[in-house]
C-alpha cells in the first residue's frame, strides 16, 4: 500500500466538491442543451427587452460572453447595434432573410449584432439570432450603455 494513496484521494474528492458546488458557467450554461431556448434581456436604464434565441453557433457564442456591458449605436434609422468582445461563429447560423421590428441579428463582415426597430430585408453576412419576446417596441429608444444577460424567469 502507497502511504501517498490518501491524501490523493482526498485531493480528488475536494476537487469534485468544487466543482460540483461552483455557480455556473455562462460557458457550460450556452453549452449544456444547445438546442434548448436561450432568453437574454437588453437593458438601458428603464427601458429592457428580451430575446429568444435560436440554437444557432452565433447564439451559443453571444451567450459564451454574457455577461456584457456595452455601447450601442443607432445604425440608418432602422437598427441598435453593439459589438460582442469576440466575433461570433456563423456554423449552424441561418441566414436573416427578412427582418421584422424586434429581429436580432449577427452581421458578421462587421462583427456587429443588431437589434430591428424598423423593418430590413436581408443582406449578404447577415445571420438571424431570431426576435424580441418582450419589450420589442422599447429597441428604438435604447441609447448609450447596454447591459446584456441571460435573461431569467421569461
Amino acid at each position: 500500500m502507497r502511504r501517498n494513496a490518501p491524501p490523493l484521494v482526498a485531493v480528488l474528492i475536494t476537487f469534485a466538491a468544487l466543482v460540483f458546488t461552483a455557480s455556473p458557467d455562462r460557458a457550460m450554461a450556452a453549452d449544456a442543451n444547445p438546442t434548448a431556448p436561450l432568453r437574454i434581456s437588453v437593458t438601458a436604464g428603464d427601458k429592457t427587452v428580451v430575446f429568444e434565441l435560436n440554437a444557432s453557433g452565433a447564439a451559443r457564442d453571444l451567450a459564451r460572453q454574457l455577461p456584457l456591458t456595452l455601447k450601442v449605436e443607432d445604425y440608418g434609422g432602422i437598427e441598435k447595434i453593439f459589438y460582442p468582445p469576440k466575433k461570433l461563429s456563423t456554423d449552424d447560423t441561418p441566414l436573416a432573410t427578412d427582418n421584422p421590428p424586434g429581429s436580432l441579428a449577427y452581421y458578421a463582415p462587421w462583427g456587429d449584432v443588431a437589434m430591428f426597430y424598423g423593418h430590413f430585408g436581408s443582406a449578404a453576412g447577415l445571420y438571424a439570432l431570431v426576435r424580441a419576446l418582450e419589450g420589442g417596441g422599447e429597441i428604438s429608444g435604447l441609447s448609450g450603455t447596454i447591459s446584456i444577460e441571460e435573461a431569467v424567469g421569461h
